[in-house]
């Protein structure tokens, strides 16, 4: 069994401080395979808050897989926007923007979709979607395929298709030939887990797309700080929410949900 913590839309620069030590300490105890980050480190890509930003994941384990959101690019500063969008994230988080983990049992790969021309949406590309068909098309279906990402390839009831990754489609039907059962992403503030079949109805296809809340921003929309611990057995992933109790000032199980893999792919348990 493989565990990964999926946090997501950390936003230092308008972060709870009483929320971050008790993440860390709790992501710590878990002891999970993988960590995985789906952008929005900051809230205005300013230098002192990539510098924070690097020293929260300084203190989480090893290994990570981390990918930029759209608040990672400069949005008032126009010459850094366009020119040198992600000079900061580069220099501060990281250098890699398509980073890849697989060992035994899963493989995991994080795409970039922020994109300078928008403020808030963003997109995958054809070039990405080579990348990451490489990545992971002639892996053995035993290994669970992952997919990071911010920007989410589905979305919860009464999402506004603004919110989806630009060219999703056309990436979905590419990585469900390649048997992509699992993506991640945040964005939305909101946690949910749902089946691309019910959007993209691909035949013999039925992926995993799963949400992460805001892990440590005051930014909520409703819901209180989580991330997500996902345990990954072929055939079954657990999808368990990870909620902060502000009047116990602790991070605790606040659901699980269970899923299998079929001949039409991922289903509920």
């Amino acid at each position: 069994m493989r565990t990964i913590v999926h946090m997501s839309d950390i936003h230092f620069g308008r972060t709870d401080p009483s929320v971050v030590k008790p993440l860390i300490a709790f992501v710590n105890e878990i002891r999970p395979d993988l960590v995985a980050v789906s952008g929005d480190l900051t809230q205005r890509a300013r230098s002192w808050q990539f510098q924070e930003a690097r020293a929260f994941l300084d203190a989480l384990p090893k290994p990570q897989i981390v990918v930029p959101g759209n608040h990672d690019i400069p949005l008032h500063n126009v010459f850094s926007r366009f020119l040198s969008p992600l000079d900061k994230y580069r220099r501060y988080i990281t250098g890699d923007m398509q980073p890849f983990y697989a060992d035994e049992e899963m493989a995991v790969a994080g795409v970039n979709t922020a994109r300078s021309l928008t403020i808030k949406a963003g997109r995958i590309n054809e070039v990405q979607v080579a990348w990451l068909r490489e990545k992971i098309c002639e892996l053995s279906d035993e290994i669970v395929k992952v997919v990071v990402s911010h920007h989410p390839f589905d979305l919860p009831e009464g999402g506004h298709e603004s919110e989806l990754v630009g060219r999703a489609r056309m990436a979905m039907e590419t990585l469900a030939s390649c048997g992509a059962d699992l993506f991640l992403a945040g964005h939305l503030h909101i946690s949910h887990t749902g089946h691309t079949a019910k959007r993209y109805k691909i035949k013999g296809h039925s992926a995993l797309v799963v949400q992460a809340g805001t892990a440590t921003s005051t930014r909520s929309r409703g819901e209180a700080n989580s991330f997500n611990l996902i345990r990954l057995q072929h055939p079954e992933i657990t999808v368990e929410r990870i909620m902060w109790k502000p009047e116990a000032a602790v991070f605790a199980l606040a659901s699980s949900e269970q899923f299998r893999h079929t001949s039409d792919g991922w289903v509920r348990a």
